[in-house]
């Protein structure tokens, strides 16, 4: 059961909690000190505490304190003001930033949209105690003193650590009206952190799964890279759908998210083992992968009206782009990457003669052809095509000239035609 917001302060000294210091960011450190110097109280705070409790490696440390900004500006010699709705420091060392914050308050009625619930407002100081229950979950409201080595815990985190579990602070219907995203957080967490979820933290998702209409595109498009760029894409894809936040994010992409396409489920698992070996990892061909399911279907329309293969996926792609933006904004540079992956596909059926060694010096050349590894491995007609376009880039300049130039299985005197009956197949998955 959720805890009340009265939950008494505990302190958890190193014994228990089994933090070292030396894993946390010195910068981050020198902060808190310098600041509680200065006459100050400030903690290390947020995901920071918690990756360190729960044995994972924390992106980034903040600091929390009852500073004012103009005051924590006035301790650093290179800190910034950032932000103007509610204003923190940005203090800099070097390549690293630690980012302060002043102490927030617990949301007041004022602070509401009443009808909806949401909260409009979350800008006002508090003190220690309100800034740990104004947060989110339990396992995000654990402070660090470093000069102590302590843990400090207002809602009863350190249990839910401990015991690996996932607990919205507050009542869940309330804090899910005050900010929907928080459903999307749920789901990223409970996957990343292979935590369970609290049985009242999980009940009302599927239930006010349809509030996320009320989130800007804009925002859903930065927890959506969150959700699937950070390791755990094909884990975090079957909890959406799961908790029905799926069709909130892409409505339209698959006729069925509980039975998603072979390419959607490698493209994905392709996606977790490239975070996995630190490889870059791009959203344009996220995109692509996860909306082909819909342009292939409006291409397959377009084509059987007589609209060429490439000119139809262009068209597909600009539409399918459209009616995602309604939903999940993608930004024009990784929307023009996925069109250009799609556009691509007609053209590996071409194999004869100078336009191959175009094709291969274009920029999207090598982000099309592992896409084009993703559908021959979903449709098993277009392996020798894969397969001849692996080798040409691994033979040296003869062999390539006789691929190029030769009879080679699969050429077509009708380049149209060909390309018209891979994009064809290519519909059928």
């Amino acid at each position: 059961m959720n805890q009340p917001l009265t939950d008494p302060l505990r302190i958890i000294d190193r014994e228990e909690h089994g933090i070292d210091r030396c894993q946390v960011s010195a910068n981050a450190c020198k902060v808190t000190e310098q600041l509680q110097a200065a006459g100050y109280h400030a903690f290390i705070v947020g995901g920071g505490v918690r990756d360190l409790l729960l044995d994972q490696a924390p992106k980034d440390f903040d600091v929390a304190t009852d500073a004012t900004p103009d005051e924590v500006v006035k301790v650093f010699r290179r800190a910034r003001l950032i932000g103007r709705r509610f204003r923190i420091v940005h203090v800099r060392f070097g390549r690293e930033v630690i980012e302060v914050a002043t102490f927030r308050s617990e949301p007041r009625p004022e602070q509401r949209d009443h009808d909806r619930g949401r909260l409009l407002t979350d800008n006002v100081f508090g003190t220690e105690a309100e800034d740990a229950r104004r947060r989110d979950f339990t396992i995000n409201a654990l402070m660090y003193d470093p000069s102590t080595e302590t843990v400090r815990d207002h809602v009863d985190g350190y249990r839910d650590v401990v015991e690996r579990r996932l607990r919205l602070i507050g009542h869940p219907v309330t804090r899910y009206r005050e900010d929907p995203v928080r459903l999307l957080r749920a789901v990223r967490f409970l996957v990343k952190l292979d935590l369970s979820l609290e049985p009242d933290t999980a009940g009302p998702i599927v239930g006010m799964a349809p509030l996320l209409a009320n989130i800007p595109p804009a925002r859903l498009f930065d927890e959506t890279l969150k959700l699937f760029l950070g390791g755990h894409a094909w884990e975090t894809f079957q909890a959406l759908v799961r908790f029905r936040l799926w069709e909130q994010l892409f409505p339209a992409a698959m006729a069925d998210p509980d039975d998603p396409p072979p390419l959607v489920r490698q493209a994905l698992i392709n996606t977790d083992a490239r975070v996995a070996e630190n490889k870059p990892v791009t959203p344009g061909f996220l995109f692509a992968a996860l909306l082909w399911p819909q342009v292939q279907t409006l291409a397959r329309q377009l084509i059987a009206d007589g609209v060429p293969p490439v000119d139809a996926l262009g068209r597909a792609g600009e539409a399918a782009l459209s009616e995602q933006a309604r939903h999940v904004a993608i930004p024009r540079r990784f929307g023009a990457m996925s069109k250009e992956i799609w556009c691509f596909q007609p053209r590996f059926e071409r194999r004869r003669g100078k336009r191959v060694l175009r094709l291969m010096r274009e920029r999207r050349f090598r982000a099309a052809y592992d896409f084009l590894l993703l559908r021959a491995a979903e449709q098993p007609e277009l392996a020798e095509l894969a397969e001849w376009w692996t080798r040409i880039q691994e033979v040296d300049e003869a062999q390539r000239q006789r691929m190029i130039h030769g009879k080679g299985k699969g050429r077509g005197k009708d380049k149209r035609r060909e390309g018209q009956s891979d994009v064809r197949a290519g519909a059928r998955a």
